[in-house]
């Protein structure tokens, strides 16, 4: 049986980081700074020097690269605390992309690649980028239409295609990038390429327009042309892109329900109060059922979304494969927390709809949670192709 008790030191980190956010991070929210592509490096450099100052930089990186070496489940609790606000994980450095980079790394680059990529960028002296996603009728949802190329030309690769939704990639200092590697007409299959930018054959188009604005950089289309890079600069084997690619997906879905389980809790925190002093037909709206009954769901979902999370990490840090699981709870906790913060906005009427809380910025940025790392859609299906597969075996 999984024990979900806090040790005492957990919990204390947890609520330093808790304070953290509310004393330093929640007074930035209004920064001009804070862009619609995100906030700027600026403010994302003077965010990281406070965490820094604070001890608490790249909580879940190893010791060895300056972090504090944190289990999945402890990143559970200390993400949730971070995330309640949109610029905690900024703060933090453990936010989207450069978080499920630094994980990826740790576990498949080599010693040397350690050392160039990921030292300065747990460090917090770089931003990176993850590039997968393509236009049609390249790789979206579906990765084995994957169509940037990768040609191997001597000790080096040549990459050319085209690539977009790339989050971070304005001001990274690398980006990974995956592309289906051939040796003259032989296909060695999707495969992960280090690109240090900038990089003459790599073009921003343009930075695309999005509902969400919490990543640093936003989110990118880029084109890749004539890019050379030295077979030193593959990350782990040629042709095993995919399966690293889960290596950094499965842990990142997880990480992304708890940072945005934070948000839903401040949002809900929001609500409540507002929901006490609001008054109306003779009494506070949280005396009337129709909005009790609203917040009342969100403490089961929020309650019920922080079980289904530790218990997702407590399998990793298990050793187990927690692909399955962490599809499943990426689906649950996305839609869970996308209703919550639906009913803050309903529970709190125009002001919900206004600037004046982060209930309305929270309500944009977790809509967008639902479609990346994959839309509920893609994960039901491959739940369901599971399920028919192990039915039939049986």
């Amino acid at each position: 049986m999984i024990d979900f008790s806090i040790p005492p030191g957990d919990a204390a980190l947890r609520d330093k980081v808790r304070a953290f956010v509310e004393s330093k991070v929640i007074p930035y929210e209004n920064d001009t700074r804070l862009t619609t592509h995100g906030p700027t490096d600026e403010l994302r450099i003077e965010l990281n020097m406070l965490a820094r100052s604070a001890g608490l930089l790249s909580p879940h990186v190893s010791t060895r690269y300056g972090g504090l070496g944190l289990t999945h489940v402890q990143r559970s609790l200390v993400f949730e605390a971070a995330g309640y606000s949109t610029l905690g994980p900024i703060s933090l450095h453990c936010a989207a992309p450069d978080e499920g980079n630094m994980h990826m790394l740790e576990v498949v680059a080599n010693d040397a690649q350690k050392e160039r990529f990921l030292r300065p960028l747990a460090e917090a002296r770089v931003r990176s980028c993850f590039a997968m996603t393509e236009p049609h009728p390249g790789a979206g949802s579906d990765p084995g239409q994957l169509a940037t190329r990768a040609d191997r030309e001597g000790d080096h690769f040549i990459i050319s295609g085209e690539k977009w939704l790339i989050t971070g990639a304005d001001g990274a200092a690398f980006m990974i990038v995956m592309a289906r590697a051939f040796d003259g007409d032989q296909n060695l299959g999707p495969t992960m390429f280090f690109v240090s930018l900038p990089d003459k054959g790599v073009r921003i188009m343009r930075i695309m327009g999005s509902m969400d604005s919490s990543f640093t950089g936003g989110h990118a289309q880029i084109a890749l042309k004539g890019v050379r890079v030295h077979h030193d600069d593959v990350l782990g084997e040629v042709g095993q892109g995919l399966r690293y690619a889960q290596v950094r997906l499965a842990p990142a879905r997880l990480t992304h329900c708890m940072r945005w389980l934070g948000a839903a809790t401040r949002a809900h925190d929001i609500a409540k109060r507002y929901a006490a002093k609001r008054t109306a037909f003779g009494k506070s709206l949280l005396h009337h059922e129709g909005i009790g009954f609203m917040l009342a769901d969100n403490e089961i979902e929020l309650h019920m979304c922080r079980l289904a999370i530790m218990d997702a990490a407590w399998r990793l840090d298990q050793g187990q494969n927690a692909r399955y699981e962490s599809s499943m709870v990426k689906v649950f906790v996305s839609e869970a927390l996308f209703r919550v913060a639906d009913r803050c906005m309903q529970t709190m009427g125009g002001a919900g709809l206004t600037h004046d809380t982060q209930v309305e910025r929270i309500f944009r940025e977790i809509r967008a949670f639902r479609v990346y790392d994959g839309p509920s859609e893609v994960h039901r299906w491959a739940i369901a192709n599971r399920l028919a597969r192990n039915q039939e075996a049986s």
